[in-house]
């Protein structure tokens, strides 16, 4: 494999029924910073059917240029023709760095291409930056420059390992949801777009789709909110939660929880914060009976501003907090719901 060959970052960028997903736009940001420290440009990937036009989207929020292939097969998501697609892409333009989101979609594509274009892939990265491999010089061994270290939670989030891929291009990386910052979108940038289509012969791997139910969810996308009231096992009850409902409907937030919270059957795991959970930035994090654990400050460290009640002083959420009050949130937090409402009366 000739390494001088791959050049530029690539972008997946994963639409479902024509709407790119918020994931494309988060990659495209961190792809303009990889492709900035690299010297090189940006191409978003769009793969789909009837979504040339989406192009412009992409050019707005980052990319130089889009490559679009364009297909009815690729109507619908399905493993082997996109797989098909992305591999097809890679092996023709050949990209140094190849982003995908760690969707449900990404994280079945991801692997597969991976193995067609006989590189590595490292999953549901946190960090990408560009820098030398090995971190710190090894007598005796050649310190690479310029490579895409890959940064990522691993043994249960008990550790954070950083991971290269120096001998096998593309770097590939499936990146979480809501990690990275989506730039300020630039209002009429037009991007390069050229179409390419490898063909697609249909055989006993095409997975026939006979039917697309949508699911239809009365819960709240956590990722979204401005104004997040968590709570964790300290909480004491599915019951308590009511106070912590009280609390996000005076500020017009949403309620979120901790793994322990959603492992004892309190909460949906789509309110999860954390490693195995989601990653949000909202404007204002209150961590209510949260300890504080390394799994779950890595999914809300990026918040605005932090408020931490807890019981224990000790607490590691303490450490990543703007404000802690140390006491009984059972008392506190109704307290402090009920002077938020006096405040925003006066204030009517």
């Amino acid at each position: 494999m000739n390494l001088e060959e791959y050049k530029g970052v690539y972008v997946f960028a994963q639409q479902v029924d024509n709407e790119i997903s918020s994931i494309a736009f988060e990659l495209l940001g961190k792809a303009k910073d990889l492709a900035k420290d690299l010297g090189t440009d940006v191409t978003a990937v769009l793969i789909g059917s009837g979504i040339k036009d989406l192009a412009d989207q992409l050019a707005e929020y980052g990319a130089d240029k889009v490559i679009v292939v364009d297909d009815p097969e690729l109507k619908d998501y399905r493993t082997e023709p996109y797989a098909h697609a992305l591999a097809s892409v890679i092996n023709q333009y050949k990209p140094e760095i190849m982003l995908v989101g760690a969707t449900a979609i990404g994280r079945d594509l991801g692997p597969r291409v991976s193995a067609r274009v006989a590189t590595g892939l490292t999953a549901d990265c946190t960090v990408l930056e560009i820098g030398d491999f090995p971190l710190q010089a090894v007598p005796g061994q050649e310190q690479l420059h310029n490579q895409l270290l890959m940064t990522r939670p691993a043994f249960g989030g008990n550790t954070i390992a950083t991971i290269a891929c120096p001998y096998n291009r593309p770097q590939m990386a499936t990146v979480r949801a809501g990690v990275m910052q989506k730039i300020t979108p630039i209002k009429g940038a037009k991007a390069v777009v050229e179409e390419y289509n490898p063909g697609f012969t249909p055989d006993n791997k095409y997975v026939e789709i006979l039917d697309i139910v949508k699911a239809v969810s009365n819960t709240v996308d956590i990722m979204d909110a401005k104004i997040l009231v968590s709570g964790g096992r300290g909480v004491g009850s599915p019951e308590n939660f009511k106070i912590l409902e009280d609390l996000a409907e005076v500020l017009g937030g949403t309620v979120s929880c901790s793994r322990a919270v959603v492992d004892s059957g309190w909460k949906p795991k789509d309110l999860q914060v954390g490693q195995t959970g989601k990653t949000v930035r909202p404007n204002v994090y209150f961590a209510i009976g949260i300890s504080g654990a390394i799994q779950h400050v890595a999914g809300m460290e990026e918040s605005d501003i932090i408020v931490a009640i807890n019981k224990d002083a000790d607490a590691p959420i303490f450490d990543v907090a703007d404000y802690g009050v140390v006491g009984d949130l059972n008392k506190i937090v109704p307290k402090l719901t009920e002077a938020l409402k006096a405040e925003i009366e006066a204030a009517k």
